[in-house]
């Protein structure tokens, strides 16, 4: 093909065959169980340096105990990627984890604009639908996908996309790289021990994002016998032989919320909200990250029931059983 442009940005890529030889070495269909705590999954499973990827973020069902435990391990050098990102991004580099982020839509952005000009951390920009061809194309083992979706924006100039001839029209075509994630986390409905998976409701690519990754830590409202998988398979949305590990992490996704499980808390939202300091970002990581043992001390002390069954209970009126 004949290229005729190139954006400037730098992008994550590996050959289709060397994560195809990554796989077939490193995972297994034979089922086994992978339950374990958020700790041991961040530890076992996120490398300093790793490319990281989520499908939802801030506000519906994103995987948010898990990046307060990546925080809470002082992970370094990350590469993030989030079709949506809020707030966990903000803390994400506040606490010195992420210094790259690649994202289609970056909300909320006070505190990562003044890092982007102190050098801190690069933002390298995608369209929500750029970064899903990317990852759709790192599931089907291609090295890039085609899109129309980039051409003649700001976005494709700052992006890693390529412009070419169709060889069959002879127009112009966006290429959009292949994008295999060293590590996926996605926050669930329901899973079970060997790490099948149910999500209930919207989801972005939580299936090619399980695909395209080397490795898979789910988070899961509910862990559920096997039997009603086998029951149902139709609703297995990720199959266990992509996963890693399990981690059973019940209001996961707070302060955002779970479609039919819990809504959003605005009260703790607005907290995050007002974060465009250094000074800001600290003190919301001491006392919510740093000074609680894991999820389950974060939820006790400082969340508590009342705040937990009213976001419940908002949930249960949206749905209309109250």
């Amino acid at each position: 093909m004949k290229v005729l442009a190139s954006g400037a940005s730098l992008f994550h890529w590996i050959h289709p065959d060397d994560f195809r030889d990554w796989v077939r070495i490193h995972k297994s269909r034979e089922p086994g169980e992978k339950l374990m705590t958020e700790h041991e999954a961040v530890s076992c499973f996120v490398e300093d340096g790793d490319y990281v990827a989520y499908d939802f973020s801030s506000l519906t069902r994103g995987p948010q105990a898990l990046v307060r435990e990546i925080i809470r391990q002082h992970k370094r050098n990350l590469w993030i990627c989030a079709e949506f990102t809020l707030h966990e991004t903000t803390l994400l580099v506040g606490a010195g984890c992420a210094d790259r982020i690649d994202v289609g839509f970056l909300g909320y952005g006070n505190y990562i604009g003044r890092a982007v000009v102190e050098g801190r951390v690069q933002v390298f920009e995608w369209t929500n639908g750029a970064l899903a061809f990317r990852m759709l194309a790192g599931a089907r083992g291609v090295p890039f996908m085609p899109t129309r979706s980039l051409l003649g924006t700001d976005t494709f100039l700052r992006s890693g996309a390529k412009v070419v001839e169709d060889p069959f029209t002879g127009d112009s075509v966006c290429l959009v790289p292949a994008l295999n994630p060293d590590v996926f986390l996605v926050h669930v409905h329901q899973a079970d021990v060997y790490g099948n998976a149910r999500i209930f409701g919207t989801n972005l690519f939580a299936l090619e994002g399980a695909m395209a990754a080397k490795k898979v830590i789910v988070s899961a409202e509910e862990i559920i016998d096997s039997l009603e998988f086998r029951k149902d398979p139709a609703k297995t949305t990720i199959p266990h032989f992509l996963v890693s590990a399990v981690v059973h992490l019940p209001f996961g996704a707070y302060p955002g919320g779970v479609p039919g499980r819990y809504e959003l808390d605005l009260e703790h939202i607005q907290r995050l909200n007002a974060i465009e300091t250094e000074e800001h970002v600290q003190g919301y990581l001491e006392p919510f990250v740093y000074n609680v043992r894991d999820h389950a001390e974060f939820m006790q002390q400082e969340v508590g029931s009342n705040r937990l069954a009213d976001v419940t209970r908002r949930a249960l009126i949206k749905e209309g059983y109250q």
